[in-house]
């Protein structure tokens, strides 16, 4: 039985009024355009994710040519614009404190020069093992050192089966890589960031997500399909151990 409460929304949604049609919409002439009819202009707006490895390993914008088409394409459907992983991995991968923006920029220029907008998600995690990923890109070198030289920095499940997507929100707060807290190092790489495409920000630049775990989602790394440890559809598992 519905709550009171709930049971007079329904009734009041079930006994309004319905929409009004103008004479067009009902001779089904009006005229609509992107968005929306043509004498309201609604809609909404479009972002479209591109693929995880738009930007390579050498940071390089992958596939240039086939790149430029699909913005080309994207905004000639009528797309407001994209949404792109800005991997850790890929832009401080080496040393840290060492930003290596070369592919993100090229690829928000390209962007820019087609007039999308751009959704930039600040991705702290490994792609790689989760539902989708198309590649594998590792969190950064120095990271990973870190966290095999104290296997306590990467979730860990009953079996005692480490997991290195990502660092364990047990230790946001230590100094455990390099001197620096996950969370500073997340804070100095998002600052570097803003820095960098300051002349963006706004513009083309219009979103910035950031990621909080495996797979970009605040969770434990519950069902990883790394080496087979968990399939399509088991249930996931504690990582707190």
């Amino acid at each position: 039985m519905l709550r009171p409460d709930l049971s007079v929304a329904c009734q009041a949604f079930a006994t309004s009024s319905p929409l009004e049609m103008t004479e067009e919409e009902v001779a089904g002439t009006a005229e609509w355009t992107d968005g929306g009819r043509k004498d309201e202009k609604k809609g909404v707006s479009v972002f479209v994710m591109m693929p995880l490895d738009s930007v390579t390993n050498g940071n390089t914008v992958n596939r240039k040519k086939a790149m430029n088409a699909s913005l080309h394409a994207l905004k000639s459907a009528g797309v407001e614009g994209i949404m792109i992983d800005v991997w850790w991995g890929l832009v401080e991968r080496e040393a840290p404190g060492a930003y290596n923006w070369g592919g993100y920029t090229e690829l928000l220029d390209m962007a820019k020069k087609h007039g999308l907008k751009v959704q930039a998600v600040m991705s702290f995690h490994q792609c790689g093992g989760n539902v989708g990923d198309s590649c594998t890109i590792p969190l950064p070198k120095w990271v990973r050192e870190e966290m095999e030289k104290d296997s306590d920095l990467a979730y860990t499940d009953q079996w005692g089966r480490r997991n290195y997507e990502y660092v364990s929100l047990g230790c946001d707060s230590l100094l455990v890589l390099k001197g620096r807290s996950p969370v500073q190092c997340y804070a100095d790489f998002m600052r570097a960031f803003k820095d960098n495409f300051k002349h963006l920000l706004g513009d083309t630049i219009v979103e910035i997500q950031v990621g909080m775990g495996p797979a970009g989602e605040l969770r434990y790394p519950s069902y990883p399909e790394e080496n087979g440890i968990w399939k399509f559809p088991g249930i996931g598992a504690f990582q707190c151990y």
